[in-house]
């Protein structure tokens, strides 16, 4: 984040007025400029800024997995080599079923696995399938593995900002 150009009140009030999400209408940074009296231009361009200078990650839609359908949400943990980690990583996180990949450090004797991917299914047959799919890809690369299934959604939202 650049802390030479802290935000300002008008940067503040895009903020509090995006930060659950944009309208879902045809024009929605018009929307946003009506809520802070500016022109949807300035609402573009101070978020660009923002975006450039780190302030805001990024902009981009968040899928409810449970509202499209998508009922098995599966954290696959796998034991793999650490030496092969990164290149795993690249090649699991391509599939079009896996939503995020990333590394976390084993806790031995009781957790052995280094490497998790999410994935995501209609039902837990079709989960097992993509599992089938990563462990294929893994090859003799895969040690080991297991499906931890989701039950509910406890948080699914970032940093807020209060008004």
């Amino acid at each position: 984040m650049n802390l030479e150009s802290p935000i300002d009140e008008i940067d503040r009030q895009i903020i509090l007025a995006t930060q659950s999400g944009l309208l879902l209408e045809p024009q929605p940074y018009l929307a946003v400029a009506r809520l802070v009296s500016v022109s949807p231009e300035e609402v573009m361009a101070r978020m660009r800024r923002m975006l450039e200078t780190g302030m805001i990650r990024r902009i981009g839609a968040v899928p409810n997995h449970y509202a499209l359908g998508y009922k098995a949400n599966g954290m696959t943990v796998w034991d793999v080599p650490d030496e092969k980690v990164d290149e795993l990583g690249v090649r699991v996180g391509a599939l079009d079923f896996v939503s995020h990949c990333y590394q976390r450090p084993r806790h031995l004797p009781e957790w052995p696995y280094n490497f998790f991917a999410m994935v995501h299914g209609h039902d837990k047959p079709e989960v097992e399938a993509q599992v089938h799919q990563i462990a294929e890809l893994l090859g003799e690369a895969d040690r080991g593995h297991e499906i931890l299934y989701s039950t509910r959604i406890l948080k699914k939202t970032g940093l807020r900002i209060g008004g």
